[in-house]
């Protein structure tokens, strides 16, 4: 049996109130001259419950501030590389936010701060060192069909696949001049903007620019083979809208199955002074005599070959006066010499047939200038000079002499 707790000395307490340091009924709490109430321990002060007293709940956690969005939005573009200097600044702002309002999020803030630090710096050396036009480039060649033929330079010859260069794409290795090849590029220029002219328009432009072009790379015409033609590589209406605007002009074998050896090139960086002097004058001649009548015929249009004949003097006119003007090394006086006194010959054939009356007439003195112009003088003139010395081939009916339409590949 248990023993009853002796009454309170104080007397006894309305129902629900309890004296300090005792507990409501069923709880056990000694009484007596050695178990009074508990004294406070620790070093908590008076009247103020530790942390998991008995009786006193746990206290409230304080309420954790909100992330910095700004914060968020920086390192995003950081990891992202998407604006750099945007992402960088966004940064800046995220903590100086974070340190006025004790916002969290500081990490993100310097995290994105330094990726777009970084991004913005590749930026620059990509913008810098001329990366950002390769990359145009590439995107303009895949556009093309792809062609890295597209991205060669002038002087620059190439080899493909099949060997030939219709439908030229992506598998094109350069190689060295020396080696036999499909392709040797000696020009590029750019169509001027605006919406796309068309494939054929495009065409037409590369065939009479490229053909103007072959003669600042190749201008002895007379070393170049019978079997050369001139090719072109043309934007696509894709690439168009990528900002492709660069049409490159190419020599190429007309056979399929043939290939070229050696470079073409003859230039000014190839020639001496005296051989580029003397090729700079012939090319007056060879220019006019591009410009013969479409029509096959003198009898055809007699008025378009007369109109011809007056070029072809005044061409002959430039060509003796520059031969005259240019000090030509001792063994090469006389040859060039005799070679003026026969085109001055062949000026006045020529300045005849601008007059003739008839087609009769015209051939007589068309006859006598091609005749001086191809005299064995010029052979001599050239040896004594170190070129080429077998004639081109001219043809004789219309539509330009030695010229066939481009090829588009």
């Amino acid at each position: 049996m248990s023993t009853p707790p002796p009454p309170d000395p104080q007397g006894p307490h309305p129902q629900g109130q309890f004296p300090p340091g005792q507990h409501p009924q069923g709880s056990y709490q000694p009484q007596g001259p050695y178990h009074g109430p508990y004294p406070q321990q620790g070093p908590y002060p008076p009247h103020q419950p530790y942390p998991g007293a008995w009786g006193q709940p746990f206290g409230t956690h304080p309420r954790q501030p909100p992330v910095n969005g700004v914060a968020i939005a920086a390192f995003v573009l950081g990891v992202f590389c998407l604006v750099p200097a945007v992402g960088l600044v966004l940064g800046l702002i995220a903590l100086a936010r974070i340190r006025k309002r004790g916002e969290r999020g500081k990490g993100f803030a310097v995290a994105g701060s330094v990726l777009s630090s970084v991004g913005l710096a590749l930026w620059v050396v990509f913008l810098s060192t001329g990366a950002a036009g390769d990359f145009w480039d590439g995107l303009r060649d895949a556009a093309r069909g792809g062609g890295t033929a597209h991205a060669l330079s002038t002087g620059q010859c190439f080899t493909t696949p099949s060997g030939s260069l219709q439908g030229v794409t992506y598998d094109i290795d350069e190689v060295p001049c020396e080696e036999e090849h499909d392709g040797e590029v000696f020009a590029s220029f750019e169509l001027p903007g605006g919406a796309f002219p068309g494939e054929g328009e495009v065409a037409r432009a590369a065939d009479e620019r490229c053909y103007a072009l072959q003669d600042t790379y190749a201008m002895d015409r007379w070393a170049l083979p019978a079997d050369v033609d001139v090719y072109h590589l043309t934007p696509t209406s894709q690439s168009w809208r990528t900002g492709d605007r660069e049409i490159t002009c190419l020599f190429g074998n007309t056979d399929e199955r043939g290939t070229l050896t050696g470079s073409l090139r003859n230039d000014a960086t190839r020639l001496d002074p005296d051989q580029h002097a003397y090729l700079a004058a012939e090319l007056q001649l060879h220019l006019a005599m591009d410009e013969m009548p479409v029509a096959e015929t003198v009898e055809e249009d007699l008025a378009a070959y007369r109109s011809w004949a007056a070029r072809m003097s005044t061409a002959l006119d430039r060509e003796t006066g520059m031969l005259r003007g240019h000090s030509w090394p001792a063994a090469a006086e006389r040859p060039v010499a005799g070679l003026v006194a026969d085109l001055e010959a062949a000026q006045r054939e020529w300045d005849r047939a601008a007059e003739a009356a008839d087609a009769d007439t015209y051939y007589e003195h068309l006859d006598n200038g091609f005749g001086l112009v191809e005299a064995e003088s010029t052979v001599t003139a050239r040896k004594a000079l170190g070129l080429d010395t077998t004639p081109p081939v001219y043809e004789e009916d219309g539509g330009g002499a030695g010229e066939a339409p481009g090829r588009e590949v």
